[in-house]
């Protein structure tokens, strides 16, 4: 049997290996890092279930040198769930490369601003924050005919088609 300590190393390892690899930009090796670091979970979940014994069947030995079923369960269970992680990953890994022809995460648009506004030195606006992103602000002047808040369209570009049947209440889809 090999000692607990060099277990306890290799999950160590294993842990290392796997943060190292989730942290690429690479959604390959982000699907091999899951993998990784559900193996290191598994075998330190088992050295921490104590040492081997007989099968856990009643009347075959003594209750002291029965193994616990608890770990088998549990570490069967951390392989079906590690299973479904993997099935999602792949499925995300496919339909990145079949949109884009490539497996690296590209950053975003306001990863982009941040950063600019972080080598710039510049602190964030709380107005610029509250309308970064929002689509769907109409123009809320109660004398303008077209627009307004309860049309929904945008006077200059004329009636959103797309947005036809939104009202005031309602919040981004």
């Amino acid at each position: 049997m090999t000692s607990p300590i060099v277990l306890l190393a290799l999950v160590g390892v294993l842990y290392t290996t796997g943060v190292y690899l989730i942290l690429e930009r690479s959604l390959t090796r982000i699907l091999l890092g899951v993998l990784v670091l559900g193996n290191a979970t598994n075998i330190l979940v088992i050295v921490s279930g104590g040492p081997t014994g007989a099968a856990p069947l009643v009347g075959r030995a003594p209750d002291a040198e029965m193994s616990d079923a608890l770990v088998q369960a549990l570490v069967l269970t951390a392989i079906v769930i590690t299973l479904g992680v993997t099935a999602f990953l792949l499925a995300l890994i496919h339909r990145t490369w079949t949109l884009e022809r490539e497996d690296d995460l590209t950053e975003d648009v306001e990863d982009r601003s941040v950063r600019r506004r972080l080598l710039r030195g510049e602190q964030e606006d709380e107005e610029e924050l509250d309308t970064t992103g929002c689509e769907n602000v109409a123009d809320t002047d109660p004398e303008d005919d077209v627009g307004g808040a309860a049309g929904g369209t945008d006077t200059e570009s004329g009636p959103d088609p797309a947005r036809a049947g939104a009202t005031s209440g309602e919040g981004e889809r």
